[in-house]
């Protein structure tokens, strides 16, 4: 990988001061000499010294080659179960998940799920209420719903169910009451609403044409972008007491202004940044210094997480490379200011040399407030 010279201007400003040379004695000297020095950034050198969390991964497997690579990578996990067709049931999930947090409590933690299924019979709200108490009492630290909630279930009117359905109402006062966050995702990346010549990574670009019915530019008939991210906002607006963790970086991902704005809107909000940093990465090549300043205003409220996924039949070994190299290659992004060549954009991408202290609550801090960490354990290393 090639290393980048700190850029000129106000980017990195705050990190060269604390390379600066010594001030001369004069006037105010003492002043001066009793105010801190700002950290330089951390390096890649760093990142298994340093304590972190990833606030969302998938261990659909009681094999054990996510939590052996947490365990070298320095993580603590959180592994979401989710009502999605592709991966094992939310019985067989919500077992895994128990085996994993029995073998290593203080570093796997889990997020239980419910079934849509019979939302529109009668018994599913309490069937489904007294499954959460069952699972938040064996430990989940949180409750998934998934976007199956507005592009898939339907009433019985044939018409989809979006997140801000009444009926989903009495079950996110639950959880509220529950004391847990809800993890939401809500709708694709907005690359799916869009031409593929429009589209601002490779990743998306070959899944959606290959995935036409996945790919919402074909399909006018399904709710847009703008629809679901309306029906989510009057969810969370109707819950000030529920804390919501807007998965994928709220499906706000292709603009950091706008999560922005969310997150200003909604103080009951935090999001995580899983499977999204190349779009981050798309707008730092075009305006760094706007999107270092977002992670820095909203230090407090986002969450790092990558989406991984270690599916039963994956190869161990192979998994916990891939593993590693996903997280180093988002530390040497978030945390350093070395370059890496970013394939899904074709570029060199610079590093953001966020300050120590950001990284810190991003990595770790912010997801034990969320979620609870290690017991007895505090702080980010």
């Amino acid at each position: 990988m090639k290393k980048v010279s700190m850029l000129a201007g106000s980017l990195f400003a705050l990190v060269l001061q604390g390379c600066s040379p010594a001030p001369q004695a004069g006037p105010g000297a003492e002043a001066r000499a009793a105010k801190p020095a700002v950290q330089a950034p951390y390096a890649m050198e760093d990142f298994a010294k340093v304590r972190k969390y990833d606030a969302h991964v998938h261990a659909n497997t009681t094999n054990t080659a996510l939590l052996d690579q947490a365990r070298q990578d320095n993580f603590e996990l959180l592994s979401i179960n989710v009502d999605y067709p592709d991966f094992p049931s939310i019985d067989q999930q919500h077992d895994d998940a128990l085996t994993l947090a029995k073998a290593d409590p203080q570093r796997f933690h889990w997020a239980t799920t419910f079934s849509m299924q019979g939302y529109t019979l009668p018994g599913w709200r309490e069937k489904t209420l007294a499954q959460l108490d069952r699972t938040v009492g064996e430990g989940a630290r949180a409750v998934k719903v998934w976007k199956n909630i507005g592009m898939v279930e339907k009433n019985a009117d044939g018409q989809l169910i979006f997140l801000d359905d009444p009926g989903l109402g009495p079950v996110a006062g639950h959880i509220a009451a529950l004391g847990v966050p809800l993890i939401a995702h809500q709708a694709e990346p907005y690359n799916c609403w869009l031409p593929l010549d429009q589209m601002t990574t490779n990743n998306d670009r070959e899944y959606f044409s290959k995935h036409p019915d996945y790919y919402m530019y074909l399909h006018p008939e399904m709710p847009s972008h703008g629809d679901l991210m309306a029906a989510r906002d009057r969810f969370v607006a109707a819950h000030p007491k529920l804390q919501v963790v807007g998965a994928h970086m709220a499906s706000l991902e292709y603009d950091v202004g706008k999560l922005g704005q969310f997150l200003d809107r909604y103080p009951n909000a935090t999001v995580d940044l899983a499977a999204r940093m190349s779009q981050v990465q798309y707008q730092s090549l075009r305006d760094a210094a706007k999107v270092r300043d977002f992670f820095i205003r909203y230090q407090d409220r986002l969450l790092y997480g990558t989406d991984l996924t270690q599916a039963p039949d994956s190869d161990p070994a192979v998994f916990r490379e891939e593993a590693h190299a996903f997280w180093s290659s988002d530390w040497r992004y978030l945390a350093t200011g070395e370059s890496q060549r970013i394939d899904m954009l074709e570029a060199d991408v610079p590093g953001l040399a966020l300050p120590r202290a950001v990284i810190d609550k991003i990595y770790y801090a912010n997801a034990v407030r969320e979620f609870g960490g290690a017991k007895g354990q505090g702080g980010a290393h």
